[in-house]
């Protein structure tokens, strides 16, 4: 693909929420007080990103609850359980086929296109993961993929909408796929590994994009202890995503297995360090990592990020503002050395 629209350093989206925003929500006042609260937040963000000199900016995930949140809080048919997940998530149910009452990001995308010349990025839980993690059987739709396909169409046309907003780069997340590549993979759970690719696809559908416009996909936050190739080749045949974002913070086999599955037309996002802990990695090591990738790879066709968001959840931050500081400056050392100020 090797062109100028790699995005070269990024990051997945969410950041540490400030402790102004965050008070401002525990307070439980006046909306109009919060979303000042949170549009400040957001202006600091994008000029703090601009001068960490990244490639893209987002708004920090600052005016929503989780990762997931985009969805969930801008659709019908879904209830907020007070249970908790494996995952330590709120558990929400669908209780009936999704409607979608308006934009989901595109409003807020707007105002961050607004902030900056640097490129937009917007993240979006994808469609099989939400299917997967809030069907319940008896309850609403009749399965997880009749579930997935209605939450497709409504995030597929919020891509659409978000690009003419601005947004140019678009990724959605879906935790669970990696687990799926496994040599011994794990449960599917409600949403089969197969009906998770084709509900993924519907959302993510092959065609011209606008000139800079990428979309990717991030298929989970660590590698499995071994690839299967022939499950890995699947996973990127079937979604259409120019962009694959991959975790590549622990220096494994699975890791580079992961990456020489990728066919040569798709950009590689490598995260290249680990969001949950502070310790800086060493330069060198992250750089002989990358040498390897090149031996197989068109490094043209790569960006670097961390591994994961720091604060997918607002409440629950993987590390402090002052260890985020760290990771992303180390994120655009790295990019600096592989491409020198090529951007």
């Amino acid at each position: 693909m090797a062109d100028t629209f790699n995005y070269r350093i990024d990051h997945h989206g969410s950041l540490v929420r400030p402790a102004e925003l965050t008070a401002a929500r525990t307070s439980g006042g006046d909306p109009q007080a919060l979303l000042d609260a949170e549009l400040r937040a957001v202006q600091e963000a994008v000029a703090y990103q601009r001068r960490l000199r990244s490639t893209v900016v987002t708004d920090g995930d600052f005016p929503r609850e989780d990762f997931r949140s985009a969805v969930l809080d801008a659709v019908s048919g879904f209830r907020r359980t007070d249970e908790t997940g494996a995952d330590g998530l709120t558990r929400w149910v669908a209780e009936s086929l999704p409607k979608a009452d308006g934009p989901l990001l595109a409003d807020w995308a707007a105002r961050l296109a607004e902030l900056t010349v640097i490129a937009p990025k917007a993240s979006l839980p994808s469609p099989a993961y939400l299917a997967a993690t809030t069907f319940r059987p008896g309850l609403g739709p009749a399965s997880a993929r009749e579930l997935g396909e209605a939450l497709a169409e409504i995030i597929h046309a919020e891509i659409e909408l978000l690009v003419t907003r601005g947004v140019r780069l678009i990724q959605l997340n879906n935790p669970l796929l990696l687990a799926q590549l496994a040599t011994d993979p794990a449960d599917p759970g409600a949403l089969s590994f197969e009906d998770a690719l084709a509900v993924d696809a519907l959302a993510v559908r092959p065609g011209k994009r606008q000139e800079g416009v990428r979309i990717g996909v991030a298929p989970g936050w660590a590698a499995p202890v071994a690839v299967d190739m022939a499950r890995a080749e699947r996973l990127y045949g079937a979604i259409a995503a120019d962009r694959w974002v991959l975790p590549f913070d622990q220096g494994t086999a699975a890791e580079l297995d992961l990456v020489r599955a990728l066919p040569e037309d798709r950009d590689v996002c490598l995260g290249v360090v680990d969001a949950t802990v502070p310790q800086l990695e060493d330069l060198d090591t992250v750089m002989a990592r990358i040498d390897a990738v090149g031996e197989f790879k068109d490094l043209e066709d790569a960006a670097v990020s961390p591994s994961r968001g720091f604060a997918d959840v607002a409440d629950r931050p993987l590390l402090s503002a002052e260890a985020q500081h760290g990771k992303i400056v180390l994120v655009e050392t790295v990019a600096r050395y592989v491409w020198g100020n090529e951007f």
